[in-house]
């Protein structure tokens, strides 16, 4: 497997966007705010070895659901649209009828 910084660049860009870090900061805020604890390094390093893993095993483990590439990507557009629509429309598309 060789790396590519353009691909690697290209990625941190894509999950930087998503995971919108400026608009967690009021989240992180109110959680702090309530007394929970917050321990960054303890959630860095297990991001970090989540990362590893599926860079080394994700291909295998889609394999072994039988799914490529190609249609992971179009389930997560998928996903992430909805999310979307629920967002810009103020609707909710999936319930959350649990206890």
């Amino acid at each position: 497997m060789e790396l590519n910084f353009k691909e690697i660049l290209s990625a941190f860009m894509v999950l930087f966007a998503i995971i919108d870090i400026t608009g967690s900061i009021p989240v992180i805020l109110g959680l702090k705010q309530q007394g929970n604890k917050i321990e960054a390094g303890k959630i860095s390093i297990s991001s970090f070895l989540i990362f590893i893993l599926f860079l080394f095993l994700g291909d295998a483990l889609l394999g072994l659901f039988g799914v490529d590439i190609s249609s992971f990507a179009v389930a997560g557009a998928l996903v992430i649209f909805v999310l979307a629509v629920e967002m810009v429309l103020g609707i909710e598309i999936f319930k959350n009828d649990g206890p």
